[in-house]
């Protein structure tokens, strides 16, 4: 029998394009922290009453009815570069939302501010995320409250009734 001379292992898929250099990377990642946010976040810092950013809906009138973010500013995409100077102040950063993470109608959305010179993030997750996470929206209705998502929200443990110190942990 042959000697068999040992192949490499083929790279995996993950590394068929290699992975960044750690400066590269962490340029990277801190540059897309600065564009956007999630729902946790926005939920948390409006819980503690911040003041600090303006959270504005960029979906339609009919959305907006059917629940959005307690708080936020109405603001359709469309009609942004001719109402934003009306409704935002350009010293006060913007968080914009829309459907969720299959829409690009947030990136649209927050394009329109950036252009007229605000400082703006987009809300990841959108209202779909929101809901999931069993955050409150408000409604025509009023405001309501969906259980949350067992696969997109920390479930608290039965034992315990507790999510324990910082939900998921991110």
């Amino acid at each position: 029998m042959p000697l068999q001379t040992p192949r490499a292992a083929a790279p995996s898929p993950v590394l068929a394009t290699a992975a960044a250099a750690p400066d590269a990377a962490a340029a990277y990642f801190a540059a897309r922290l600065a564009f956007h946010t999630d729902v946790a976040d926005v939920h948390t810092a409006r819980a503690a009453g911040a003041t600090d950013v303006v959270v504005v809906d960029s979906r339609s009138t009919g959305a907006w009815d059917q629940g959005h973010v307690p708080g936020a500013v109405h603001l359709p995409a469309a009609r942004i570069p001719q109402d934003a100077g009306e409704l935002l102040d350009p010293a006060v950063p913007v968080v914009v939302y829309c459907w969720g993470p299959g829409c690009d109608g947030a990136t649209r959305a927050a394009l329109a501010p950036a252009r007229l010179g605000h400082r703006v993030k987009e809300m990841l997750g959108g209202i779909e995320y929101w809901i999931r996470e069993g955050y409150e929206v408000e409604t025509r209705q009023g405001r309501e409250r969906r259980p949350a998502d067992p696969l997109t929200a920390p479930v608290a443990d039965p034992l315990t009734a507790s999510l324990g110190a910082g939900g998921c942990g991110c």
